[in-house]
């Protein structure tokens, strides 16, 4: 799974859950997983949409009514499901999961697992734009995902970011799978 394919997938907020709860063995019918995740209906429903649509999700045939649909994952699924269920693991308790959620989170911390300055971010990740960059390093340094130190060799001085505490192990997690 390469950048792009990862935040596709970030880019709805239930999509790792729906993905981790598959792969721990939670079935495939839409109200089991929905009172899985805990996620609204709404952003349920847009995720699991999503995720069909980059065909990681198909419906299962010959299963579920037709108003209770029931799905599987594909094979590209499988793969992602995995990683979904690692970085879910890795991140902390409920409180500051939601971060994980978030569609920037997870492909920042895997380029920051090594120091890196914003322009590397950036041009690392190419559709994210330098507002989304700085908000995203922000809430991640508040939450102590991420470090930040001036590297004070060069003129002006220029920040460093890196991974930190449970950043670094889901940063690592997606680097591991990924390979």
């Amino acid at each position: 799974m390469d950048k792009d394919d990862l935040v596709n997938l970030t880019s709805r907020a239930w999509s790792l859950n729906i993905l981790a709860q598959l792969h721990a063995g939670t079935p495939g019918r839409q109200a089991t997983l929905l009172t899985a995740t805990g996620a609204s209906r709404t952003a349920f429903g847009q995720s699991l949409a999503h995720l069909i649509e980059l065909g990681l999700l198909e419906r299962n045939p010959g299963h579920g009514h037709p108003l209770r649909p029931e799905f599987r994952m594909t094979p590209k699924g499988a793969e992602a499901a995995e990683m979904a269920e690692a970085i879910l693991r890795a991140g902390p308790d409920k409180p500051e999961a939601a971060l994980l959620r978030r569609v920037w989170t997870v492909p920042v911390l895997s380029v920051c697992v090594s120091p890196r300055y914003f322009s590397d971010i950036k041009r690392d990740l190419p559709p994210i734009t330098d507002r989304a960059l700085s908000g995203c390093l922000k809430q991640l340094r508040a939450r102590n995902w991420l470090s930040r130190d001036t590297e004070t060799e060069s003129h002006p001085p220029r920040p460093v970011y890196r991974a930190a505490n449970a950043g670094l192990e889901i940063g690592e997690a997606v680097l591991r799978l990924a390979s």
